[in-house]
């Protein structure tokens, strides 16, 4: 840098003196050779010596290394071989190492196929764990890893969907089997019941009490369902013990469960398995229309329930969480409260009472199979007190039919015993006592007709009908005797009263009839001691028990007497009303026939001849029918008098009409029926009598001066009722001139009708303005 800074001139300055240098160094350098020349000429000297034997030396080692390379190939070859070899060597035992590595992933992946290919997923999901967090990290790099790890969710969706498929066969499945199931339940239930009410019985336990047998379980482990089954062959019967397993296989269940745990979705299969149990419940709750029909409609109905709840219990206690008891118990709430709508419409269309009693059957060994379960039952043994209210419907309406025919198969006549063994079968049937009729001799009749000891048979067996439905409903002595006393109640005041009510007024029913009927009556109220002593019996409770009903029935008799009686009145005056129909009287005629009118004689033998019949009828009621009848008969003689439609009468018709009633007169004092006191039955023709008897005597200044007072001889005779036959005298007397030789005899006597008729007039009218 020195140099193109100095002067200009200092490169040039530079160069000189760098020439000046070099020739210097030229100089130093020839003296150096000039030096050595003469060293260098004798080593030429010798090389060229050397050259020579360079040249022999050089073939020497040519052949040399010829023959080197000739004896040096094979073993060039040989070292080529084992270099080779070395590094198939030392890759083969790379390969190996990796093998080692990898062969335990593809052994594990072979037994994952293999276990899937048995079906045995749940540990074949085990496998595939085992795989992604132990075998494939350790050979991820290689590309079949790869395709494992990309196949493995492939498979445990796979799983999934096989798994549950699985489900859904097991779904099915219990879905056909749960009758079979629910069937080998009850029968067993039924005979652990059986068995526990005859060691009761051995144990002189009172009958009918409770029997429950509590919420024991059925079978002796809550983790194991053991129902029985009885096969019968031909010639023997031998009994099988079966589990759920045996009816269902219940792996598909554990197996989708273990599956779905593992994978994590344990929830969505439990949901997914609620879920359709759920609809199958609906299924298994849903009745034939026709159920009803038949016996079998509901024991396939009960036995589809059972089983369904039989599984849903034997899950419960295999598996963990899938279901719950809270589940369980929704579940059969909702269950129950369907069962109950379902048999409460189909019980009400059962006519049949020994349909209905099955069917309480069914549903009493139903409830106690279920409640040995854990379910809660008592719901149903409320709804069998309704169906006990229709169960006693139907034996009404059986045994009213029942006595209807009794009743029309009666002859209505007093039973007839020829011997000792006869009057004893009768007696075997009918509680009677008579010690009267105990010391005649044989034959004899019994008071009573046919009918009596028929119907108080037919009330001892609904007795025992309504005691088969009391029976098994969990309820103490007393509460069954109460039910019993009450639906003979209802038997006797209902059903028996309405039969007698018809009967009474039946057409063909005529005045013998009624009278037996009386009687009959009289000796079923009489027996309705004997029925209470017969529930006693049946049930152990004492009648003298603060709570026991009484037979109440004792009026249902006493009312159809009063109807029969009744009906006895008004029979009575019907038949008194036709033999009035046919009264053929000459109301215009001159003089009395001399003697009493035919119909009315006929009308009397008639009345004579049936209350000879009463003789076994109380004596009041003989009495009142007596009395009635004549009443009936003195009114009916009294409006014929004055029917509207009868205009005339003579003097000879009143007399004729007067032997008519001197007739019923005599009838009235020949006592007919014992008991009267005096003349009190001829009073009934009082009104008649005093009547007939002004006309006659014709004392019209008596009536008239003692009228309104209680010592007038004509106290009886109503103004009105005199005016107005006085009327149709005068109406006749005037046409026929009845009362010409009155005239003759004394002109007054027409004057004095005159006078009476006015006076009359003037009576009604004052009694009339009184009013």
């Amino acid at each position: 840098r020195s140099v193109y800074d100095d002067q200009p001139n200092a490169h040039q300055k530079f160069m000189e003196k760098l020439d000046a240098c070099i020739r210097n160094h030229d100089r130093e350098i020839e003296k150096m050779c000039n030096f050595h020349h003469q060293g260098f000429v004798d080593a030429i000297t010798e090389l060229l010596k050397v050259r020579a034997d360079a040249e022999k030396l050089k073939v020497q080692v040519t052949d040399t290394n010829r023959r080197l390379q000739d004896a040096g190939k094979e073993v060039i070859a040989q070292t080529e071989e084992i270099i080779r070899c070395r590094v198939q060597q030392r890759n083969i035992t790379t390969v190996v190492e990796k093998l080692q590595l990898c062969l335990p992933v593809l052994e594990m992946y072979s037994k994952l196929k293999e276990q899937m290919n048995v079906k045995r997923y749940y540990s074949a999901l085990k496998t595939m764990e085992q795989l992604e967090n132990l075998y494939l990290p350790r050979v991820s790099q290689y590309r079949f890893c790869q395709i494992m790890i990309e196949n493995l969710p492939k498979l445990r969706e796979e799983i999934k969907e096989i798994s549950m498929s699985d489900l859904k066969d097991f779904l099915e499945s219990i879905r056909k089997h749960s009758d079979r199931i629910g069937e080998t339940a009850m029968k067993q239930a039924q005979q652990q019941k059986t068995f526990s009410t005859a060691l009761q019985k051995q144990n002189n336990v009172n009958y009918g009490r409770n029997m429950h047998l509590g919420r024991s379980r059925i079978s002796e482990s809550k983790n194991e369902i053991t129902l029985k089954r009885t096969f019968e062959d031909d010639d023997e019967h031998e009994e099988e013990v079966l589990t759920a397993q045996d009816l269902v296989d219940f792996s598909p269940v554990y197996r989708c469960l273990h599956i779905y745990s593992v994978l994590g979705d344990g929830e969505i299969f439990e949901n997914y398995y609620r879920k359709q149990r759920r609809k199958q419940a609906r299924l298994v709750l849903q009745p034939q229309s026709s159920m009803h029909e038949t016996v079998e409609g509901y024991r396939r109905y009960f036995s589809q329930i059972v089983g369904f709840f039989v599984v849903e219990d034997h899950i419960l206690h295999v598996t963990q969480g899938l279901v719950t008891r809270t589940y369980t118990d929704e579940l059969w709430n909702m269950a129950l409260s369907k069962i109950i709508a379902v048999l409460r419409t189909h019980s009400s269309y059962c006519t049949d009472p020994d349909l209905v009693l099955e069917l309480k059957n069914l549903i009493v060994v139903f409830a106690d199979t279920l409640q040995g379960y854990g379910f809660p039952v008592n719901r149903l043994f409320d709804l069998l007190f309704e169906i006990r209210d229709q169960y006693n419907e139907t034996l009404l309406k059986k045994w009213s039919g029942l006595f209807r025919d009794i009743f029309e198969a009666d002859n209505y006549s007093p039973i007839p015993v020829a011997n000792e063994e006869e009057y004893k079968i009768v007696i075997s049937k009918f509680p009677f006592q008579d010690p009267e009729l105990d010391k005649q001799s044989f034959p004899k009749k019994l008071p009573m007709s046919q009918s009596v000891p028929q119907i108080y048979i037919q009330v001892k067996e609904f007795i025992y009908a309504s005691l088969k439905f009391s029976e098994s409903l969990h309820r103490s002595s007393t509460e069954i005797d109460d039910m019993l006393r009450k639906s003979t109640n209802l038997l006797l005041t209902r059903t028996l009263s309405s039969c007698l009510q018809n009967l009474i007024k039946k057409p063909h029913i005529g005045l013998t009839e009624l009278v037996q009927i009386i009687i009959n009556t009289t000796h079923l109220e009489q027996a309705c001691k004997y029925l209470e002593d017969f529930i006693s019996n049946i049930t152990n409770i004492s009648q003298l028990t603060v709570h026991t009903a009484r037979l109440y029935g004792l009026s249902t008799f006493k009312d159809a007497r009063h109807a029969a009686e009744g009906e006895i009145y008004t029979k009575l005056n019907q038949k008194i009303d036709e033999f009035i129909q046919i009264a053929d009287y000459d109301w215009t005629m001159s003089e009395s026939d001399g003697r009493a009118s035919g119909y009315l004689m006929d009308l009397i033998n008639f009345l004579r001849s049936t209350f000879q019949v009463f003789t076994h009828l109380p004596g009041k009621v003989a009495q009142t029918a007596c009395m009635s009848a004549c009443q009936h008969l003195s009114m009916s003689l009294m409006q014929m008098l004055l029917d509207s439609e009868l205009k005339q009468i003579s003097m000879g018709a009143i007399q004729q009409f007067n032997l008519d009633v001197i007739q019923c007169e005599l009838f009235a004092s020949s006592e007919p029926v014992p008991g009267f006191q005096g003349d009190t039955l001829q009073l009934a023709f009082i009104d008649l009598r005093q009547l007939l008897d002004l006309f006659m005597v014709w004392d019209w200044s008596t009536y008239l001066a003692d009228y309104g007072q209680a010592t007038s001889k004509y106290l009886r005779v109503n103004p009105s009722t005199a005016l107005t036959l006085l009327e149709k005298m005068k109406d006749s007397s005037k046409k026929n001139n009845i009362f010409a030789q009155f005239r003759k005899n004394d002109r007054d006597k027409q004057k004095l009708i005159e006078t009476v008729v006015k006076q009359l007039r003037s009576l009604v009218n004052g009694m009339s303005q009184h009013t």
